[in-house]
């Protein structure tokens, strides 16, 4: 579902995660940021979405019924879908659960809960995007 059409957003990122709670929380966030935004509640919808459209950046839950995050990743390896970037949001924040998430290529692992400051400066460092001095906390 498109959340957003602003043309002149900062980049387009699909949110995954299977509790609305967390994709309203991130998906708000993000939009009011400027940047263009579509989720999925599932890795089902997310593997869609992303053969679908193209993406600049994944925020992507590991924990979801059905496929994983960590399924959808290395589904998503050997396809052309494999090139977008992911970072990991997950209440698991165990070493193995992070090593797992980097040996699967993620570019970043962030562990709920989340704070806004702390998923701007993750997103905006994955996309090399500089943080303007006057953008809001």
């Amino acid at each position: 579902m498109s959340d957003t059409d602003n043309p002149e957003s900062k980049a387009r990122i699909l949110v995954v995660d299977d509790e609305p709670y967390t994709l309203d929380l991130v998906k708000l966030t993000l939009i009011t940021d400027g940047f263009f935004v579509e989720t999925a509640g599932s890795g089902e919808d997310a593997l869609h979405l992303l053969n679908e459209h193209t993406f600049d950046l994944m925020l992507l839950d590991v924990m979801m019924p059905a496929i994983s995050g960590f399924d959808v990743m290395r589904l998503m390896k050997s396809t052309p879908i494999g090139a977008t970037p992911v970072i990991i949001l997950s209440a698991v924040g165990s070493d193995e659960s992070q090593l797992t998430g980097e040996e699967l290529g993620a570019i970043g692992y962030l562990v709920k809960p989340i704070s806004r400051g702390e998923l701007l400066d993750a997103v905006y460092a994955a996309l090399g995007i500089s943080v303007d001095e006057d953008s809001p906390d």
